[in-house]
């Protein structure tokens, strides 16, 4: 008896943890550029001296799903989407480099072009610092180019160039930040075949209809485990009275 209530038990645990995941997921479905999180489950049998008869669910892995989102159209210059795969590069209070999707960027007080959160966006020299005054463009490659209020048309300068990577995503793990780094702690390397669109922003790739439906099917799964364990106490409970009346 003891082999179903293991099994219920880490199963119940397990789906609520799925059931967390999907929640979370939901309340993202409109963030800029976030990456759905997907958690898979398997059976591992407990070792000991004895068989193998007892299993215990486990969270397998917790991945991310790594589809683009749908390309939005704002018109607004420091919003810029990564086309197809890559990254934009951060800098972490700490120094280290983090790497995201979302665009929707800022101008700091001191011309710092930083995420909604503060932390400044990395160029191929650190930090990238806009001019007071400019207007800006930011081109397919990355490079943004100011042309100065009131000085002579046509004439544009290169003031810097955002750093895009793009690591194997399988080296990727997310932060409690929504951040992804390197798992072993290194730094990408620039990737010039990343590509940008200046003035879109990239929607979030969780789909709404399909977290609904996991989130339902999930919920009978937890229902079913539950009804395992109480078959489980119910039985326990029969065979005690079996034992009393002998």
């Amino acid at each position: 008896m003891d082999r179903l209530i293991y099994t219920a038990m880490t199963g119940a645990k397990h789906t609520m943890g799925q059931q967390a995941a999907v929640s979370h997921n939901l309340a993202n479905a409109t963030s800029t550029g976030f990456r759905a999180e997907l958690h898979k489950l398997r059976a591992v049998p407990v070792q000991g001296e004895g068989l193998a008869t007892r299993a215990f669910v486990v969270d397998a892995s917790v991945a991310s799903n790594f589809e683009p989102g749908p390309m939005q159209n704002t018109g607004r210059p420091l919003d810029v989407a990564v086309e197809g795969k890559g990254w934009l590069a951060v800098q972490l209070p700490d120094g280290r480099e983090a790497y995201t999707r979302d665009g929707s960027l800022q101008l700091s007080a001191n011309g710092v072009v930083q995420t909604r959160s503060g932390l400044p966006v990395l160029g191929d020299g650190g930090p990238v610092t806009i001019p007071p005054d400019n207007e800006f463009l930011v081109g397919k490659d990355g490079t943004i180019s100011a042309l100065q209020a009131g000085g002579a048309e046509n004439v544009i300068n290169v003031i810097g160039r955002f750093k895009l990577v793009n690591p194997p995503e399988a080296s990727l793990v997310r932060g409690d930040d929504g951040l992804f780094r390197l798992q072993d702690g290194a730094v990408a390397p620039q990737d010039e075949n990343v590509r940008v669109a200046g003035g879109y922003l990239e929607g979030s790739n969780v789909s709404v209809v399909d977290q609904m439906v996991q989130m339902i099917s999930l919920a009978r799964q937890f229902e079913m485990q539950t009804k395992m364990l109480q078959t489980a106490e119910a039985n326990d409970r029969a065979g005690a009275q079996v034992l009393a009346a002998r």
